[in-house]
């Protein structure tokens, strides 16, 4: 066998894990935009085939980087308290959509079926359980929790700055006076004040005020 076939059964021989990795790897250089099963086989070094019998589709493939972003959250040694429990996973789940380009963006697009985001919403509910009224509080409280979470850490990747001089120009006293007092905060970016701020004000409601039954 020569160098080039030996070269050749190994690419052919890659797994489902290979695919992810080199899919996070396109990710890193050029986000969501840039992220499609040609430049996946072009990190790999394979035909767009090879990269398609693993994946079947565009939407599995995102399903499965959606997924691996949350196996990357340690479900263990938390907090005793409920809230605490639940601060810390959320803080777990943002450190790690930010540890991939556009990691919040990835994630918020999918829900799947997969061991990592059902874990992380196990653990989630149970924490919750504890502290809610209700049941239907707890399940209700773990989706706005998760879903103000990917919103923020949306906001946090997209970095915009650039937006933020165009809000600043166009908003004035006369027009919006009930903005303008507050322009600096409504666009501050203390990421980590305004994450800790809004987990801790859903987290008073959702032990006190129960959803409601229908």
């Amino acid at each position: 066998m020569t160098k080039k076939q030996a070269a050749g059964r190994a690419k052919v021989g890659i797994t489902l894990d290979d695919v992810i990795n080199a899919a996070f790897d396109v990710l890193a250089k050029g986000g969501l935009a840039k992220l499609s099963t040609r430049a996946i086989a072009g990190e790999l070094g394979v035909s767009m085939n090879t990269v398609m019998w693993h994946i079947r589709t565009k939407d599995r493939l995102l399903d499965a980087l959606a997924n691996a972003v949350l196996e990357e959250v340690d479900l263990e040694n938390l907090p005793e308290e409920w809230d605490e429990q639940v601060i810390e996973l959320l803080q777990r789940l943002r450190r790690a959509m930010l540890g991939h380009r556009d990691g919040a963006s990835l994630v918020a697009g999918t829900f799947p079926v997969a061991s990592g985001t059902v874990a992380f919403s196990d653990r989630m509910a149970g924490a919750l359980r504890r502290g809610c009224p209700t049941v239907r509080t707890a399940a209700w409280t773990t989706w706005n929790l998760f879903y103000f979470t990917l919103g923020l850490v949306q906001e946090e990747q997209a970095a915009l700055t650039q937006d933020r001089g165009r809000l600043r120009d166009f908003v004035d006293e006369g027009r919006f006076p009930g903005l303008t007092p507050a322009l600096d905060d409504f666009m501050s970016v203390d990421f980590g004040g305004r994450f800790r701020f809004g987990i801790e004000q859903i987290l008073s409601s959702a032990a006190t005020t129960a959803a409601p039954e229908g």
